[in-house]
């Protein structure tokens, strides 16, 4: 496994993320257990959750707060699970359709921690990360309830999720006014279909030292192979859902990336993880495997080196969005 520091912080986490939200809804308690524990076998120590999760993607069947509790009872059977963990979990979107049950304010940050907590079986979160920016709380009262939380030692490191550039600006420049270490970590959409942040936040996170941890690496299956799969009779995520209409919208550029990673001889979906592993500012992507094979199977991500030439295939393929012209991001707004 190779590691690094999460952004300018001193923690040091694997360069693959694993991801939780399908436990529960997708996988079972037992095989989520089996998934953890095969994770640390691979030296993978950073582990992404969120209160939230426990529900399917549309939404139907489950419960918010199950994949943390599946969490909570792998720790509770010992073995120093949750010593070797470095454990990142969330807080926002509403628990419940009561008032103050959800968002940024001070009162449910002070019972989102408490509820987390509860349900992860332990005593402190490393890191703890806002889902969403809260548009209606001010960073003075943010900043004061995360400084309480650190004080209490419930969390010892803070970071943000689906933030914009001028946000990351706006908590850091709040933070370094009370004198905060601030966030150490974006995590955001990212991946050669959806390269967005490269325009402000990749800059921002850049310039302010925060790690940067992408989600949905493979858009959803898209990359994964999802043609090869279609002629093969199998089934694949990318074919349904929110991915038809993406997948007809870049079908061809699809089919061309297929062809140029069988002539490398490797998998799409190990190609489109070390494409974000070279990427300037990402500590590592969150994979979200169903199963232990999937997981397994992500680590050959770590061993592929794309040369210049890949590279380049690729930006033409799936070129980063550009207001001017060649300058990279933010450059590229001035002139």
């Amino acid at each position: 496994m190779e590691y690094t520091h999460l952004g300018r912080s001193g923690l040091t986490v694997s360069r693959l993320v694993l991801g939780t939200a399908n436990f529960g809804p997708e996988t079972s308690e037992q095989d989520s257990h089996t998934i953890m524990d095969r994770a640390h076998e691979h030296g993978i120590n950073f582990f992404d959750t969120a209160n939230g999760y426990g529900v399917k993607a549309d939404g139907s069947g489950g419960l918010r707060g199950h994949t943390e509790q599946i969490i909570g009872r792998w720790f509770a059977t010992g073995g120093g699970r949750r010593e070797k963990t470095v454990l990142t979990t969330k807080l926002y979107f509403p628990m419940s359709d009561w008032p103050n049950d959800g968002h940024l304010s001070a009162l449910n940050i002070r019972r989102a921690v408490d509820a987390s907590l509860t349900r992860l079986q332990t005593d402190y979160v490393d890191l703890y990360t806002m889902h969403h920016i809260d548009r209606d709380t001010p960073w003075e009262e943010i900043w004061e309830a995360f400084h309480v939380l650190r004080e209490q030692g419930k969390v010892l490191y803070f970071g943000s999720s689906n933030f914009a550039g001028w946000h990351i600006a706006q908590a850091q420049e709040a933070a370094r006014s009370r004198h905060f270490l601030g966030l150490i970590s974006e995590q955001s959409v990212y991946n050669l279909l959806t390269r967005w942040i490269e325009l402000e936040v990749l800059p921002a996170a850049r310039h302010y030292g925060l790690g940067v941890t992408p989600y949905s690496p493979l858009s959803g299956g898209l990359l994964s192979g999802v043609l090869r799969k279609q002629r093969e009779g199998g089934t694949s995520r990318g074919t349904s859902g929110l991915s038809v209409p993406l997948l007809a919208q870049h079908r061809d550029a699809i089919e061309t990336y297929e062809k140029m990673c069988a002539d490398l001889g490797e998998d799409p979906a190990h190609i489109g993880l070390a494409w974000l592993l070279a990427q300037e500012g990402v500590t590592g992507p969150i994979i979200g495997p169903r199963t232990v094979e999937q997981l397994d199977s992500s680590l050959r991500a770590l061993e592929v080196t794309l040369d210049d030439a890949t590279l380049a295939t690729l930006d033409e393929l799936f070129p980063a969005p550009a207001p001017n012209g060649a300058k990279p991001a933010p450059e590229a707004y001035a002139w």
